[in-house]
């Protein structure tokens, strides 16, 4: 009976080995299908156009076939920045506060409230702003509102909740000892915190900040709604403007041939953009690991 058992056992385990090697097997070949028929649909229609041409145009004109994207690679990159300066502070500072500083019962309603903001659909956050921060950036600076500032502030707020889930769940995975050490040798809570947790949990805070990139800078729907959607290089927060995503979605439902291909192509500008965030992730993890 025992043997029996035994050998049931191992039959398990090796059904459920290989389940979970053929689920890994399917997700990398999923990410190979997609990564390849966008770059099997958009590079080659890139040299095509010119890659100087390209990348470096100031002008997005189909019918005339110019095929700029510079301001929209501006565009996405500027709202990203912005997001970035002023979602990153806050998302740090809030899971500081969740992790070390609040009292329980406290944190026990603010977390399920940043995990709300997380299952709120895009098109209500570009709702929000588009009936609440424009008339307000319109009432101060005028202009009309719709801007790269609003699509900033939007994508500020939108990547708050994968930066503080990740920054809090890194605090807390962080060994007691440091913090007790910390404090045996006479430093107050507040240095303890911010010259001994946070770099320790520096891998784990640096991942949701770049989860948190790659959630603006691939946003659509809500920065559609807010940013004005203008084809120009923004000189300024309050310019209108156009990202690389929205042009996409606005374009792709009508687009064919050449056209319809420098979309992809776009995308492929897109993913090289990820690859580049996550190999600086990769080696900012391995510095801190070879330190």
């Amino acid at each position: 009976m025992r043997k029996s058992k035994m050998e049931k056992g191992r039959i398990t385990g090796f059904i459920f080995e290989n389940i979970f090697r053929l689920s890994s097997i399917l997700s990398i070949v999923a990410l190979l299908v997609i990564l390849g028929y966008i770059v099997y649909a958009g590079a080659p229609a890139m040299f095509e156009v010119g890659l100087r041409d390209f990348l470096g145009g100031l002008e997005w004109r189909p019918t005339k076939g110019l095929f700029g994207i510079l301001p929209m690679i501006v565009g996405s990159i500027g709202a990203t920045l912005g997001a970035i300066l002023v979602g990153v502070p806050i998302g740090i500072l809030t899971a500081v506060f969740l992790a070390e500083v609040a009292p329980e019962w406290l944190a026990r309603i603010v977390r399920p409230a940043v995990e709300l903001l997380a299952g709120i659909p895009s098109v209500i956050y570009g709702f929000f702003g588009l009936l609440v921060i424009i008339p307000i950036i319109h009432s101060i600076f005028g202009n009309g509102g719709d801007s790269m500032l609003a699509a900033i502030i939007i994508l500020s707020i939108m990547i708050l909740p994968t930066i503080i889930t990740i920054t809090e769940t890194s605090l807390r995975a962080v060994p007691r000892s440091y913090k007790e050490g910390a404090l045996a040798l006479g430093a107050s809570h507040i240095q303890t915190i911010f010259q001994v947790m946070i770099p320790a949990a520096r891998s784990g805070i640096l991942s949701g900040v770049v989860l948190g990139i790659g959630r603006a800078i691939g946003e659509t729907m809500a920065v559609i709604l807010v940013i004005g959607n203008s084809i120009k290089m923004p000189s300024s927060i309050l310019d209108r403007g156009r990202t690389m995503t929205a042009n996409i979605a606005l374009e792709m439902s009508y687009a064919a041939g050449l056209h319809q291909r420098m979309l992809f192509a776009t995308g492929v500008i897109l993913l090289v953009f990820i690859m580049i965030l996550n190999f600086i992730l990769l080696k900012l993890t391995q510095e801190r690991k070879t330190r």
